[in-house]
């Protein structure tokens, strides 16, 4: 059987380094294409010399990834990637887009926070959230998928259930993020300057970030009504992972224990997100370098307070990338993605 072949718009950020690398240990597809702006004619190897085993693909002009390939992950900043994924629909591709375009389903909302508008918005429409856990059916028949945000990814996966279930409280939710660097992409900023992140923590976009109204989304489609929440994004001073603490009420008689067992039954046969037991407590070594997200669940008088781990890398991006295409070409869900979390 022929492998379905991939291609990667975007391949020298951060995300499209990490795609390289768990694509070309995926049984079932061949990275046929990489494409970039900026490194045009040369190999992957003068960007990351670290893929070099195995692999010299040169890059070409994303615009050319399309034709080489049948499913393209786009990995580009926000505005940039709806062009290319009408390319490529009309060209009766499938697309897992890793960037903002396709993830705010209203219009007003993504123009407000990111100032840009639709292009197609029929396009719109029929693309599918892209977070495996909940909206898996869906994904199955998709032509296009919004891969979901990291910061995101950590937060929903342990609320929606909760609210869905009115387990807890809609008002009053807080969520504390802190990622690694290369959440910050490959851009130098001062921000990610090392002397300024090394031995040191920095909140930022406090009150204003941009996984703001995509959280709220998925947490309001949850619920069946408004959500809003109170959410802070702050840098830590590793390379990868994030550690997401989310403070919230517990329901009129709901006890940690009905809690915990929630979260146990959805998610005992869903392969990516390990509820631990009670008394233990989620961190970023769970998870790093793995697709899974980890969750424990704590509770101080009528708060419940929910740690939630990732790999901002993996889970947050280019591993929840691949979950996507799994499911959209019938492969199995973990196919490619059984790489276990580190022990240091």
């Amino acid at each position: 059987m022929s492998k379905v072949k991939v291609g990667i718009i975007g391949a020298t950020g951060y995300v499209g380094v990490e795609l390289i690398r768990l694509l070309n240990a995926h049984p079932q597809v061949e990275l046929s294409a990489i494409g970039s702006n900026s490194f045009v004619d040369k190999s992957i190897t003068e960007v990351y010399p670290s893929v070099g085993i195995g692999n010299d693909m040169k890059c070409m002009k994303n615009e050319d990834v399309i034709k080489n390939s049948d499913l393209i992950f786009t990995a580009l900043p926000h505005g940039v990637s709806e062009e290319f994924v009408l390319q490529a629909v009309k060209e009766g591709k499938k697309v897992v887009d890793l960037g903002a375009d396709f993830r705010l389903k209203d219009e007003a909302t993504f123009k407000e926070w990111y100032n840009v508008s639709f292009i197609d918005k029929k396009l719109h429409e029929e693309a599918v959230y892209g977070l495996c856990e909940h909206y898996k059916d869906e994904i199955k028949n998709a032509k296009v998928i919004a891969n979901p945000g990291c910061y995101v990814t950590s937060i929903s996966l342990p609320l929606m259930p909760l609210l869905k279930e009115k387990l807890i409280k809609k008002e009053g939710i807080v969520a504390d993020s802190k990622s690694g660097v290369t959440g910050a992409g490959r851009g130098l900023t001062l921000l990610s300057h090392y002397p300024e992140i090394n031995e040191n923590m920095v909140p930022y976009k406090i009150g204003n970030h941009r996984h703001t109204p995509e959280i709220e989304q998925n947490l309001t489609d949850a619920a069946g009504e408004p959500v809003e929440i109170i959410f802070t994004p702050i840098l830590a001073p590793m390379n990868r992972g994030i550690l997401s603490t989310i403070y919230c009420d517990k329901a009129e008689g709901v006890t940690i224990e009905k809690i915990q067992n929630e979260l146990d039954e959805f998610y005992k046969d869903k392969p990516f997100v390990d509820v631990l037991p009670l008394g233990q407590v989620a961190t970023v070594k769970h998870v790093r370098l793995s697709n899974k997200c980890a969750i424990s669940v704590h509770e101080n008088k009528s708060k419940i307070i929910i740690c939630s781990t990732i790999d901002n890398m993996v889970k947050g991006s280019a591993g929840q990338a691949i979950q996507n295409m799994n499911l959209m070409l019938g492969f199995d869900e973990c196919e490619g993605l059984s790489t276990m979390a580190t022990a240091f």
